[in-house]
């Protein structure tokens, strides 16, 4: 009997290459755009910006059939166009609206269900009632300080926070490692968090003189964990070959001392598909595309 389960996965912007690398060995049925198509259950997908669980394909007798057939499904759509633009809006203009505000970090990410969708044909939609991201398309946007970071580091961090449903609380220990300018010591040292950065290079003075933060201007790699002690979160968005930092990170899970790990995997030229498998590897890790991401993976382990 053939398997009509499908999964769609909705390769983040520019990464349908690794994306359609990651899934090697699923049977994909087709590409429209950036969204891959297979038979087959869900398989994890870092570079996945949005996972469409047990898609359908809905044969449509006309527009308002098809969004009569989505709202039996669930109330909140977003639509992915890949073609016949102008029948699938008026399909769209038939779904409740979705009217989506800038997201406030730390406030959790939206709880209602929001279902995906797509016009294949003028009588054929694809479409999931359940996806692995809150956000539309796996992009939340989020209402910006233009004037506290140093950079735009931060957003990354509170991108995975709110992906995660976690973050530090106030009063817990952070190492934050290759840390200057400072934007992921911002957001620690906003949340309450007492921060030690470590780099070679000074953080941006604003960042250095906020409560609960000390600066060592040394190496992150020559560092060594006892020299810092127990920490309850440990970062790293430090710019370096993937195999180094795997190696940094099993330095420290060796050591114990640091309970939970938020690391950005940033790639050369190349992507290393092998390094991101061994840390996506490592038991109870989660391995993601961040929308806030270049070349680059967010792998975090959580206690």
């Amino acid at each position: 009997m053939i398997d009509e389960t499908r999964t769609a996965y909705l390769a983040a912007e520019g990464f349908l290459p690794q994306l359609l690398a990651e899934l090697e060995g699923a049977e994909v049925e087709e590409v429209l755009d950036r969204l891959v198509v297979t038979r087959g259950p869900a398989r994890q997908a870092a570079w996945a910006a949005n996972t469409w669980f047990d898609m359908q394909r809905l044969p449509i007798a006309s527009i308002g059939d098809a969004s009569r057939q989505l709202r039996a499904m669930q109330r909140n759509w977003a639509l992915y166009a890949t073609g016949h633009f102008r029948r699938a809006a008026l399909i769209e203009e038939k779904l409740p609206p979705m009217r989506p505000r800038a997201h406030v970090f730390p406030a959790p990410q939206p709880a209602a269900p929001l279902g995906s969708w797509t016009l294949r044909e003028p009588d054929l939609v694809y479409a999931s009632a359940r996806c692995s991201s809150a956000f539309r398309h796996g992009e939340p946007v989020f209402a910006e300080d233009r004037e506290g970071p140093p950079n735009r580091a931060y957003l990354k961090l509170w991108e995975a926070f709110t992906v995660l449903g976690r973050h530090p609380a106030p009063g817990e220990r952070c190492v934050d490692l290759g840390a200057s300018p400072g934007g992921w010591t911002w957001v620690l040292a906003g949340l309450g968090t007492r921060v030690v950065a470590i780099d070679k290079a000074p953080l941006d003075p604003r960042v250095a003189a906020m409560p609960g933060v000390e600066t060592r201007q040394e190496s992150a790699f020559g560092l060594a964990p006892a020299d810092v002690g127990p920490v309850d979160w440990l970062f790293s968005d430090i710019i370096c070959y993937p195999a180094r930092l795997l190696a940094l990170v099993e330095r420290w899970r060796e050591a114990g001392l640091a309970r939970n790990m938020v690391c950005t995997i940033k790639f050369q030229a190349e992507t290393d598909h092998a390094t991101a498998r061994a840390f996506a590897a490592i038991p109870g890790a989660r391995l993601m595309h961040l929308h806030h991401n270049k070349h680059e993976l967010t792998w975090a382990l959580l206690s």
